[in-house]
């Protein structure tokens, strides 16, 4: 992982409504490629249901006062097919999900297609997994709701295990295999780089101190992240885990001027707060042109901007 702070933005992997095509998609990613961009995320929906309103209950994993982007029948594209796509048109750019709710997917073969990415990408991917906030997504895949955490950690248990072992066996109340072989193995070593995505409880301490490589903060802790981390760490060395090398994503605030373009100078000036607190991944959805190539223009400056930002020469 780098040891500077890292710079990433999110690709248009949903719409309101049908598109009519995803041209858009394909051009987002080309361009944050070129452009220098260290990270791309998309988001993850399999199904929707119709109570879009719990999303903004923080007791179940939405965000107080959060509203969904789209309606029920807006489309929301499968990240990892998407990321596949994009790995074939990109050369350098990290691959992420932000976030999967990778209880969803059969853990064997959730494991079977992160390799095979990892592989045909170079060893760009990172995994960002929560356990999600809608019932109907849950039920509509035959799993309990109630029991989402324990079967993210069983998935990711698997996953690992799988990834590291060459004649791999596991034994758990969901799942017994013995003498499997799974290849090829991601090229990154150790697996595939987990981001556990959740609030500062027990439960989600435990499940980072675990699995996780990077922690994506929710709630609160997303909200002040100087103070989140801060107390992450101090629970993660409670555990037994050391926090040194965690890496952790935040958003970058744009600030606008008077007239509501970007301020690049003044949301630059949040970057070596940001690194200093702990931040290794800044987040942020950049205004830009229209046009493929004035996009990669503005984009490039953006980036150039906040490499200076981060005391980085690369």
């Amino acid at each position: 992982m780098s040891s500077f702070i890292q710079l990433s933005t999110g690709v248009p992997s949903f719409a309101v409504e049908n598109p009519g095509s995803w041209q858009h998609l394909f051009d987002a990613a080309q361009v944050a490629d070129q452009a220098g961009i260290d990270r791309i995320v998309v988001s993850d929906h399999v199904i929707m249901g119709e109570h879009l309103e719990e999303y903004g209950r923080p007791e179940i994993g939405g965000q107080a006062g959060g509203k969904q982007p789209t309606g029920p029948d807006g489309p929301w594209l499968e990240p990892l097919t998407v990321l596949s796509v994009i790995a074939g048109m990109t050369s350098r750019v990290r691959l992420d999900t932000n976030i999967l709710v990778a209880a969803l997917r059969t853990p064997t073969v959730l494991a079977k297609q992160l390799a095979t990415l990892d592989v045909l990408s170079g060893g760009r991917v990172d995994l960002g997994v929560g356990v999600g906030w809608q019932r109907e997504e849950y039920e509509a895949c035959g799993l309990s709701f109630e029991g989402r955490g324990r079967l993210l950690e069983h998935t990711l248990e698997v996953c690992q295990t799988l990834w590291r072992e060459q004649r791999a066996a596991y034994d758990s109340p969901e799942l017994t295999f013995d003498a499997i072989h799974l290849m090829p193995k991601p090229l990154q070593a150790g697996g595939v780089p987990i981001w556990v995505s959740g609030t500062i409880n027990a439960r989600v301490v435990n499940r980072l101190a675990r699995f996780g490589t990077g922690w994506i903060p929710w709630g609160p802790a997303a909200a002040d992240p100087v103070a989140g981390i801060k107390e992450m760490k101090e629970r993660l060395t409670e555990v037994g885990r050391d926090p040194s090398d965690l890496q952790v994503t935040g958003t970058l605030r744009l600030v606008k001027t008077d007239d509501g373009s970007l301020d690049l100078d003044r949301t630059m000036e949040q970057v070596p707060g940001l690194a200093e607190a702990g931040l290794t991944d800044a987040r942020a959805m950049f205004p830009l042109p229209d046009d493929p190539s004035a996009r990669l223009d503005a984009l490039s400056e953006i980036v150039a901007a906040f490499r200076a930002a981060a005391g980085r020469d690369d």
